[in-house]
């Protein structure tokens, strides 16, 4: 077999073949594997002393180690994500919702000579009801006005699109060398 231990592929078949075994973050015996041990160390766990574990990679994206140009550090072995996420105002953009209306008023001159406005309404529809004198102040018609509550905490899918395959690692091959 001319490949490398500890490379990694994708398998669409229904089975691991030989020489490898699946990426799902199984504990392998160390004097089974020296030298595949050798190559991944306790990076994805095992108690380093007669275990180790294979990279877990069952519902899992691999990421290149490093940090490229305005993106995050990610070290090899790091875990991290989510499938969905609940958002909060705190996460939201600054932003305002506004609120217009109008308020149609009844009025009715019938009864315009009223001596008190117990009961009754406006006196003359559709005219002016402004004076160019003050001799006192209308109440404020709207006092507070509020949206309401909006959406309800439901999780939401940060899930790019998927297709699910078998992640491999060729644990019987031939030792990289180093540079």
């Amino acid at each position: 077999m001319d490949e490398y231990l500890g490379i990694i592929k994708l398998f669409a078949g229904t089975f691991v073949p030989q020489n490898y075994l699946a990426c799902n973050g199984q504990l392998l015996p160390i004097q089974q594997y020296a030298a595949v041990f050798s190559l991944l160390g306790t990076t994805y766990g095992g108690d380093g002393v007669s275990t180790f574990a294979l990279p877990d990679l069952r519902s899992r994206i691999p990421v290149g180690t490093g940090q490229g140009p305005g993106l995050s550090n990610f070290v090899q072995g790091q875990k991290s994500g989510t499938e969905q996420i609940t958002l909060l105002a705190n996460n939201l953009p600054a932003h305002n919702h506004p609120v217009t209306g109008s308020v149609k008023i009844p009025t009715n001159d019938s009864n315009a000579d009223a001596e008190s406005p117990d009961g009754a309404y406006l006196g003359t529809p559709e005219q002016s009801i402004y004076s160019s004198t003050t001799n006192g102040f209308a109440a404020d018609a709207v006092t507070q006005l509020a949206t309401g509550v909006v959406g309800n905490n439901v999780p939401v899918s940060v899930m790019q699109p998927y297709l699910a395959l078998n992640y491999i690692i060729c644990v019987n091959g031939v030792y990289p060398s180093r540079p």
